[in-house]
Parts: structure tokens; C-alpha cells; sequence
């Protein structure tokens, strides 16, 4: 019996490199449940056109031939197909580059054979694109690490991360693990895989664009080099994909961190660290995954003003999409919006938040039906339609004042009361919070009593 085998009969594991094989890849079950992830995320068709829908009967005439061409190293990605979209807040676009559905799903099946073998070997302090990892176990860490006395940031943004990858170094950190040549050469043309765009395809030489399911599962094995160093140094940081806060004692000790940190980047990953967007500062005066977090000695969790505002600007935009539509649309289309921020923001111990979106909520509704009645004597009918009386209803509705005044005014309170905007459907932010929360403490506090 070899070594191997001797090791792998007493713990009942096999050595990794021998899971991470072209072999394990393009194993019927593995592309199976790759073809699946694929179909159920449906997306856009890349460059060829193909949609999910029509990639079995493509594999059935064409899978045979794909198989040999990755096994025998001649397969050959179409390009990606660039798409641009706007980035929160109007900062600018985010380019994401869109493989081919058949692309897609065997770089599912690459990422379904890499990342069980390879994530749990990466730093505890690194959150996004991970399994059983979330935003929300990050912004915690970072609550913890401030709390422990660590009461300066260093806020460190990377420019153009996604767009700026060196294959050559990505490839090297990769091939540390990977032993299988095939694996790598097929990762290494799914790098270079052109470009389309405005008609031309242009090659790459640098970046892994977003978009395809390996790009983030990479972007951590490049950052590992980075999160490891600050382990080394003995910083206390929280990564989640190219956000990086490292915490410190103070503005001094943060400046000189930024410094050795921005040449580490430099010389050993070639990243370059954005000055522009990157500070030494207060945890509270920053915002990282849109929370942010209270001055006190126990800082609490607050949702970051910065979320705030993109909140609104999406309000504003429905509302504006709902003109010459029924209220009742309108609400039917915030619905997801606020349930799923109330979801992603139920860590928020500050409630300041919700109850003012609250209230600005329900002032937008009533400025959208103000707009829709139009003429002051069609406000008149409506206000009296609604309860008010007569005399109040014309003088009301010929005030001369406009749409948003007249939404937070008393004759609109109480003809549109709070309780007729839920009975259109109008969810609560707080209502929402408080039973999120209530959810939280109860799978803490079952989690607790299972343990004791």
C-alpha cells in the first residue's frame, strides 16, 4: 500500500489534487447539476444567441464533441459578450462580460470540482462569493472588531479590480493547487476569451470580467495572497470580494497600513489601491456592505445614509414609471423592493431609518395621487369622496401649493390615511423590521438552547 493510500484508509479523504481532475469535471453528474445551476439561473444568451432553454437539444447533436476537444486541450471559449450597466448612485458603469450558455455551464461544472476543495483553505476573514459565507456574517465581524477597540478603518477600495486581474499571477497563485495542466489551460483561454463589442471582438490581456460563475470563485484565489499578508501583519480585517476594511487603533497606524498594504498590491498581485475612494477614517463616518455603525463604545448597526438615498432614487423611479397607472400598481411593484431591503438591512439595531422611509413612503403615494387628480375641482370631488367635508375639500384642493406639499398636508393624512395605503397592499419597513428581528432572535436563541 502507497503512502497515499495508507493515509487516505486511516482518515477516509483522498488527497485533493486527485478530486481536481479534467476527469471529475466533465463527470455526467457533475455537468448534470451544472446544466441545472445554469438553467435555473436562466440570464441573458451570449455572443451565439443561445438561451437556456435552447442548450439540451444543442448538447444532445454537440456534447460529444465539446467533451473531447476540453479532455484533449483543444477547446476554445466563444467571446463574452460586454454589457454595461450602471453602478449604484449613478457612479459610473460596471462592465460584465456575458459567456455563451454552454460556456457558462462548464465553467459551473470547473467551479463545482474546485471551490469544495479549495474555499476551506481560505482566510476566516474573507466573506463574499463564498458557500455558507454572507454580507450579513461580515458586516457582524467588522461590528466586532470595532467594538474590541479598533475604532479607526482603513477603507480600502481596489480600482477597477474585476478589469485589472494579471493572468499570469492569477494563474500562478491557482496553480499552487491545481496540478491537472488541462484545468489550467482551460481556465487560462477562458481569461483571454475576447470581447464583443459594438460588433468587434478585441482580446484580452488582463481582468476576469463579471459575469461568468468562475469569475468570483478566482478573484478570492488572486485575494487569498492579500488576505494571508494581513494575517501575517496580525491586522484584524474583513474582506468581502474586493472590499477591504482593515481595523486599527488609530489614524496614524491606519495611514502606515495604507501605505505598506497599497505597495504589497503593487509589486506582489500588481493591483492597484483607488486613493481616490480609499481613507483612513471612523468606522461610522464610512459605510461597508451599506451598513454602517454608531459612535458608542458598543457600536450598533445602522443602515448607511448612502443605502438610504439609493433607496429613494429606486421609489423615485417606480413612482415616475407609475404615472397614468393605479395606485394599486404602483404599491404591487414597491412590494419586493421593501421587503427585500427590510431583509438585506434586518441587522440594523437603529430604527431611525425605517420609520422616516417610512412616513416619506407613504408621502410619495399621496403625491402621485394629487398628480393624477389634475384639476382642483377634481381634487375637491376626490378629498370629498374620501371623508372630507365640503368647505375643507375646496379650500384644500385651491390651496396653490404643490403636489409634495399637499402630500404630507392634514387634508391628505386623513383622507389617505395609513390604514387605507395597507389595505392597497403597502407593506411597512418597520413592521417589516420588527418581524425579521423577532425572526433573528428566535433561530439565535434556538441555536443557543440546542447547544446547552
Amino acid at each position: 500500500m502507497s503512502e497515499r493510500q495508507a493515509a487516505t484508509a486511516c482518515d477516509g479523504t483522498i488527497d485533493s489534487q486527485d478530486v481536481m481532475t479534467i476527469e471529475e469535471v466533465l463527470r455526467r453528474e457533475n455537468m448534470l447539476v451544472a446544466y441545472q445551476r445554469v438553467k435555473r439561473n436562466q440570464g441573458s444568451a451570449g455572443v451565439d444567441g443561445m438561451t437556456v432553454d435552447e442548450l439540451m437539444p444543442y448538447l444532445r447533436t454537440h456534447w460529444a464533441r465539446i467533451r473531447e476537444e476540453i479532455r484533449e486541450g483543444r477547446y476554445r471559449p466563444q467571446p463574452v459578450l460586454l454589457v454595461e450597466i450602471e453602478k449604484p448612485g449613478g457612479r459610473g458603469t460596471r462592465r460584465l462580460g456575458i459567456p455563451t450558455v454552454t460556456d457558462r455551464m462548464i465553467q459551473q461544472a470547473l467551479l463545482q470540482v474546485l471551490q469544495p476543495q479549495i474555499d476551506p483553505t481560505m482566510s476566516e476573514s474573507s466573506y463574499g462569493f463564498r458557500p455558507g459565507r454572507s454580507a450579513h456574517q461580515a458586516v457582524k465581524r467588522a461590528q466586532e472588531h470595532v467594538g474590541a477597540g479598533h475604532r479607526w478603518v482603513v477603507d480600502m477600495d481596489l480600482e477597477k479590480f474585476f478589469d485589472r486581474v494579471n493572468h499570469d499571477i492569477l494563474m500562478s497563485r491557482l496553480a499552487r493547487r491545481v496540478k491537472d495542466k488541462r484545468i489550467l489551460l482551460l481556465i487560462r483561454r477562458y481569461l483571454q476569451a475576447g470581447m464583443l463589442e459594438g460588433g468587434v471582438v478585441s482580446q484580452r490581456i488582463e481582468g476576469t470580467p463579471q459575469g461568468g460563475p468562475l469569475s468570483p470563485f478566482l478573484s478570492n484565489v488572486l485575494l487569498d495572497d492579500l488576505d494571508r499578508e494581513l494575517e501575517r501583519r496580525g491586522h484584524r480585517f474583513v474582506r468581502y470580494a474586493d472590499d477591504c476594511n482593515i481595523y486599527v487603533r488609530s489614524e496614524r497606524a491606519g495611514e502606515r497600513v495604507l501605505a505598506s498594504i497599497e505597495t504589497f498590491l503593487g509589486k506582489h498581485l500588481r493591483l492597484k489601491v483607488n486613493r481616490s475612494k480609499s481613507a483612513v477614517d471612523r468606522p461610522w463616518k464610512r459605510k461597508f456592505l451599506g451598513y454602517t455603525v454608531t459612535a458608542h463604545r458598543e457600536p450598533k448597526l445602522r443602515v448607511a445614509p448612502e443605502s438610504v438615498k439609493r433607496f429613494r432614487d429606486k421609489v423615485r423611479e417606480l413612482a415616475r414609471q407609475g404615472r397614468g397607472r393605479s395606485l394599486v400598481w404602483t404599491i404591487e411593484r414597491l412590494q419586493p423592493l421593501i421587503r427585500g431591503w427590510a431583509a438585506y438591512f434586518q441587522l440594523a439595531e437603529v430604527k431611525a431609518a425605517f420609520e422616516q422611509l417610512d412616513t416619506w413612503l407613504r408621502r410619495r403615494l399621496r403625491c402621485i395621487l394629487w398628480r393624477q387628480w389634475k384639476r382642483p375641482r377634481t381634487r375637491a370631488k376626490r378629498l370629498m369622496k374620501l371623508g372630507l367635508e365640503r368647505q375643507r375639500a375646496f379650500t384644500s384642493a385651491y390651496n396653490g401649493h404643490g403636489p409634495w406639499w399637499n402630500a404630507a398636508a392634514s387634508h391628505m393624512n386623513q383622507s389617505v390615511p395609513t390604514r387605507f395605503l395597507r389595505q392597497l397592499g403597502l407593506p411597512s419597513l418597520i413592521e417589516e423590521h420588527h418581524r425579521l428581528q423577532r425572526q433573528l432572535r428566535t433561530a439565535v436563541y434556538g441555536t443557543v438552547r440546542t447547544v446547552v
